[in-house]
């Protein structure tokens, strides 16, 4: 059950070879997903203890994601299972990080434009 959920809630390719194993048994998902699930427990941590709001900081930690996605694309190198951890872990975290801002942010800007047609 959980393995299915899991499945289709990242859309994860399950590749063995992309993939922690525990005892001989798969993860239910890949190295990356693992990676941005635990990331987003870690960024609603930071929310709970009251993480100030720097959205420049929530971009820059999809960076190395994205760095080692696309050098992994390009055949520049081949990633490991620890670094496509590592870089899941701060996507996650800025994936969570980030929708507080935008929500603050649409929050913010919803109560100026109610401002602006009340008056």
């Amino acid at each position: 059950m959980i393995d299915k959920l899991l499945h289709y809630m990242f859309f994860c390719h399950r590749l063995p070879e992309r993939s922690f194993f525990i005892k001989g048994k798969q993860f239910p998902i890949c190295a990356r997903c693992t990676g941005i699930l635990l990331g987003y427990f870690i960024g609603i941590f930071l929310l709970v203890i009251g993480y100030p709001n720097n959205i420049f900081m929530e971009l820059a930690f999809f960076i190395p994601l994205l760095i080692d996605g696309l050098g992994q694309y390009k055949g520049m190198w081949i990633s490991t299972n620890p670094r496509r951890f590592a870089t899941g872990i701060l996507a996650g975290i800025a994936t969570i990080l980030l929708a507080k801002s935008v929500a603050s942010l649409g929050y913010s800007h919803g109560k100026a434009v109610r401002k602006l047609i009340s008056s």
